[in-house]
């Protein structure tokens, strides 16, 4: 009886492990490697950046560490704001350097190649940081989820707001490279839906230091509204500038188009205050929001943004796909993803379709005047909610391939 029971054990541990060989054969290396590739140096290292990296690395550790048994590691990477250097890393990565997701990388000509490159090699592509709406339209991809905002949102929640407000003539400074262009062709057709006009604008260099003539340009054109299509420390350089040249104290409005809290945190609210902004994210929303918010500033020396935010929200339920399907393969991972309800402190009843753009609640805010201030970060009023399915294009409004007509 001894001997048969200890055969049987034997044979049970051989079955037990082989299976957990099979299941850990499906993860490429016996390791998930995560790389987040942004700006580490340049105009968007600020909004992105080492903070970026940090939300990977606590969703990992709040994790565990580990997901089926193997480990999960975090690389990053500086695409310096150039979509060749980005590719040149997205291929190592890829190919050689056993990276199985991307994440975040901010500017638009960078993340559209990167998407590119993961869609040819079935490798996922989390988007959090680049704005442009061609990521889930003519760009779209199996292997490619758009997490956390994009200019069509920007412009709904901004746009039709300022419209609403009756500022209805509308000038654009805009940064003349993917996102700019995105988002100024989003915005005007939010302006124009919203009964508002353009009559005029001007493209800006990227990025650039001196605002000086596209600002004039704006103040002599009748404009209620000059709208900033760009981002980063190109926004914080042009309001900046504006006030300097007392625009705003002349009656017309600045619209930042995108704007982050960092952004503010930089302007000071004696020059951002007034500013309507649509975020994804604000720290002090509710209790989840303020915890997870104190444990990223005792990290990163700074509260988190909606990028940092959606990062760590991304990072997780790639985790948790894997962990449902027991395998790093990028479209099983991606389908999972749709697949599965987002319920976190970043969206609730959030979702991901099959244009892969993740549909969650917006929320339109203005900054605070310096007396309305409790204390450092304390920047914004939530205005409204905007709910997802209105802040987003409507799928079959898109251009996505993979949506049937």
């Amino acid at each position: 009886m001894n001997t048969r029971n200890a055969i049987a054990a034997a044979v049970l541990a051989t079955m037990t492990g082989l299976a957990a060989g099979a299941a850990q054969a499906e993860i490429s290396d016996n390791v998930v490697r995560i790389g987040v590739l942004n700006d580490q140096s340049g105009i968007y290292a600020d909004v992105t950046g080492q903070a970026s990296v940090i939300a990977a690395r606590m969703a990992v550790e709040d994790y565990g560490g580990k997901v089926k048994g193997v480990p999960v590691e975090v690389v990053f990477a500086d695409h310096q704001n150039k979509p060749d250097i980005g590719s040149n890393i997205a291929n190592q990565w890829y190919d050689r350097d056993g990276v199985d997701v991307i994440v975040d990388v901010p500017t638009s000509s960078v993340g559209l190649a990167v998407q590119n490159i993961a869609k040819e090699k079935g490798k996922l592509h989390l988007n959090a940081g680049a704005g442009t709406s061609d990521l889930t339209s003519k760009a779209c991809s199996p292997t490619g989820i758009h997490y956390v905002y994009d200019t069509y949102a920007l412009a709904t929640g901004t746009g039709s707001a300022l419209v609403g407000q009756g500022a209805k003539k509308w000038f654009f400074i805009t940064a003349d490279y993917a996102f700019g262009h995105a988002l100024e062709r989003d915005t005007t057709n939010a302006v124009n839906a919203a009964g508002g006009e353009v009559v005029g604008g001007v493209r800006a260099p990227f990025p650039t230091t001196d605002f000086s003539s596209f600002l004039l340009q704006a103040q002599g054109s009748g404009a209620d509204v000059i709208g900033l299509a760009n981002a980063g420390g190109d926004t914080v350089n042009s309001i900046k500038q504006a006030s300097e040249f007392g625009i705003t104290q002349g009656g017309q409005k600045l619209a930042g188009l995108l704007v982050f809290i960092n952004d503010i945190n930089a302007l000071g609210l004696q020059v951002a205050q007034g500013l309507v902004v649509t975020t994804g994210y604000y720290w002090d929303m509710n209790d989840e929001t303020r915890a997870f918010a104190k444990r990223f500033e005792e990290k990163a020396g700074k509260m988190p943004n909606m990028l940092q935010a959606g990062i760590y929200s991304g990072v997780t339920q790639y985790l948790k796909a894997i962990e449902a399907t027991g395998s790093d393969d990028g479209k099983t991972v991606a389908d999972q993803m749709k697949a599965t309800p987002i319920n976190d402190f970043f969206a609730k009843n959030g979702h991901i379709r099959p244009d892969g753009r993740m549909v969650h609640d917006m929320y339109l805010v203005e900054v605070k005047k310096p007396e309305e201030s409790k204390g450092p970060w304390d920047y914004y009023k939530v205005l409204a909610t905007i709910p997802g399915d209105q802040a987003f294009r409507p799928m079959d409004k898109g251009e996505c391939p993979l949506v049937k007509k």
